[in-house]
């Protein structure tokens, strides 16, 4: 394949100095090969020669293929990232992505539970060792607005009951010191007991699984998939559902984007600010149900 020891090297780069999950080190890789074959396939061997042109060409091959918009610009942003890594190695004397857009879908507003809903789901009621660890898991999530990725890598001095923390390393190995509710706290108080006899002798990991060893992404959205049945969920749950919610329920009691964001983690306010679409549609729906005008048709007769 053409540009493999570039892509390999730039992917090594995005592991060591960026800290992204596996699964965002799978997507750049994917799309940066997918342009490396259209390269191949154009006679195109090497890095210097690509232009604008050359990336609009593939970019409108990839749309007649049925790639959608958002696809599209997560394709684009993978490659100009590539590129831009290239430029300060010296594989190219300019980023030839620069100015290219790719077509625009409609942004989806992440889906939620409502309070109860969200309630409902975390509240499990078993007693034994694996509904302690699921519970204490739930809560967590729900409590502290967490991604996937930062609760599969916690570790027991990562949590402070005592103080009712839990320090989180997010995108980029960018830190976070995030508040514990009091429910998700006493969840975790049952959980550690039963943690301490199921985990494996050195094993660090605030979640384990039922051999003793960290408890891995996929094996949390298998336990949301089967919870989701088994509390009789009227949607699959997933994690980032749980985050959405977080996010959403605190937007609309607080009002402050400013401290979502900062509890998110994310670098930038317009990424949090879908929160707010998310709110608006619930005062729309509020108004709706409560004024006394809302939907009522008005008169049609003339005076």
């Amino acid at each position: 394949m053409v540009f493999e020891r570039e892509i390999e090297a730039f992917l090594r780069h995005l592991e060591t100095e960026r800290n992204l999950s596996p699964h965002t080190l799978a997507n750049y890789g994917r799309d940066c090969r997918r342009f490396a074959d259209w390269c191949a396939q154009q006679g195109i061997d090497s890095l210097t020669i690509l232009d604008s042109q050359h990336l609009r060409s593939a970019l409108a091959e990839l749309h007649r293929d049925g790639l959608g918009g958002r696809s599209l610009q997560r394709w684009l942003s993978s490659l100009r990232t590539f590129f831009h890594f290239g430029v300060r190695n010296q594989w190219l004397s300019h980023n030839p992505a620069i100015g290219v857009r790719a077509p625009k879908s409609p942004r989806k507003l992440p889906s939620v539970l409502d309070a109860d809903e969200a309630s409902h789901f975390v509240a499990l009621t078993d007693t034994d060792p694996l509904a302690c660890r699921d519970r204490a898991m739930l809560e967590l999530f729900y409590s502290s607005g967490l991604r996937l990725s930062e609760l599969a890598q916690l570790d027991l001095p990562h949590l402070n009951l005592a103080a009712g923390t839990v320090l989180v390393v997010g995108k980029g190995r960018k830190e976070r010191l995030l508040p514990v509710g009091s429910h998700a706290l006493a969840a975790l108080r049952q959980w550690l007991p039963q943690r301490a006899a199921l985990a494996s002798t050195g094993c660090q990991a605030l979640f384990v699984s039922q051999r003793g060893g960290r408890l891995s992404t996929r094996g949390i959205q298998d336990r949301f998939h089967k919870l989701s049945v088994s509390q009789g969920m009227n949607t699959r749950v997933h994690p980032h559902m749980l985050r959405h919610s977080f996010a959403s329920h605190l937007l609309e009691s607080s009002g402050d984007l400013r401290a979502v964001q900062e509890l998110l983690g994310h670098a930038s306010l317009s990424t949090t600010q879908i929160y707010t679409h998310l709110d608006f549609q619930h005062l729309a729906k509020v108004y709706d149900s409560a004024h006394p005008r809302a939907r009522k048709k008005p008169d049609q007769g003339g005076d």
